[in-house]
């Protein structure tokens, strides 16, 4: 006759693991069925592509045929377009819940957060009040980025003129060591763009200059955490970003892309005939740093029809068709 059935108490240590496996297989098929119930309640980017294309929110049409766009329409515009995800650039003016949800509801991937009150309430101010709300913003940033479902945030870190070299990096450091830790426990990097603010390099020099004060400020902080979303065509106009890019490095965590041209001094359409980017430096750059990651536009934007000729413009760049 067959043996009486194991009570809990009973259950030999083996069985025990077994039916575990099975329930916890049992609730991860549950969760799956749940997922594909509800499309939106998880959004990835595209797998398997090296770099993915991404436009800011802020290129995106907020109107079409006079009619005022929701954020989950405009983000929507974005796929519609071709782009893999987009840069929540308009941070500030969301809720992280509000952010959440359009994503979900869109099914549009964000990648990252920009509040660009930073150029007004800048961490290199000399004003206490100024650099308490420039925390304040970033601080929230990181919180929507986390709840979009991103991995960083874009800060500039301030402006030149706000004091001596020293000040200035000075007053950013302190504010942004304090940073760090929201910033790593919601797994959000601070990643700093190069702009024209005449901070780590010679507004007036000539071309050919060196990124290495752009490294050196990254470098003090000695944190995962903190890194660089190179914008290649602000500083084309002051060196080389193949050199740039090899001296960056694994600093490098994200691309802002855009044209620009040294013979007109001037932004223009990325890869147009007035673009004298080498962008064939570039793609040897981020060959040679092994680069994988985001490379968002900020150009100008609009409509679908503008939107689908930058993400064609970005895709001529990257050497992705």
């Amino acid at each position: 006759m067959p043996s009486e059935p194991a009570t809990p108490l009973t259950l030999p240590r083996r069985s025990f693991f077994a039916a575990g496996a099975v329930a916890a297989a049992g609730l991860a098929v549950t969760e799956q069925v749940r997922a594909e119930e509800k499309p939106g309640s998880f959004v990835s980017p595209p797998s398997g592509k090296r770099i993915l294309i991404s436009c800011k929110l802020g290129m995106i049409a907020k109107k079409a045929d006079g009619k005022d766009l929701t954020i989950v329409e405009r983000l929507k515009l974005a796929k519609e377009a071709g782009f893999d995800g987009v840069d929540f650039d308009e941070a500030g003016s969301f809720t992280p819940e509000q952010a959440r949800a359009a994503v979900q509801e869109s099914g549009v991937f964000v990648h990252n957060a920009i509040n660009h009150a930073h150029w007004g309430k800048r961490l290199t101010s000399a004003v206490e009040e100024d650099r308490n709300q420039g925390v304040k913003n970033i601080e929230h940033c990181i919180r929507v980025a986390h709840a979009a479902g991103g991995s960083g945030v874009l800060i500039v870190v301030g402006r030149g003129d706000d004091g001596t070299e020293a000040e200035c990096n000075d007053r950013a450091r302190t504010e942004i060591q304090k940073l760090i830790p929201l910033a790593a426990a919601l797994g959000q990097p601070i990643l700093f763009e190069n702009v024209w603010n005449k901070l780590h390099y010679d507004h007036d020099a000539p071309p050919e200059q060196s990124p290495q004060k752009f490294i050196d400020f990254v470098d003090s902080f000695n944190s995962p955490w903190v890194g660089m979303y190179y914008d290649i065509g602000n500083h084309w106009k002051y060196g080389q970003p193949r050199e740039w890019l090899k001296a960056f490095g694994r600093r490098v965590v994200k691309l802002d892309v855009k044209g620009f041209s040294r013979a007109k001094s001037k932004f223009v359409d990325i890869t147009s005939p007035d673009d004298d980017l080498p962008w064939d430096e570039v793609r040897k750059g981020l060959d040679e740093i092994g680069f994988t990651g985001w490379a968002t536009a900020e150009v100008g934007g609009g409509g679908l029809e503008r939107l689908t000729i930058v993400r064609e413009q970005m895709q001529k760049a990257f050497g992705l068709v």
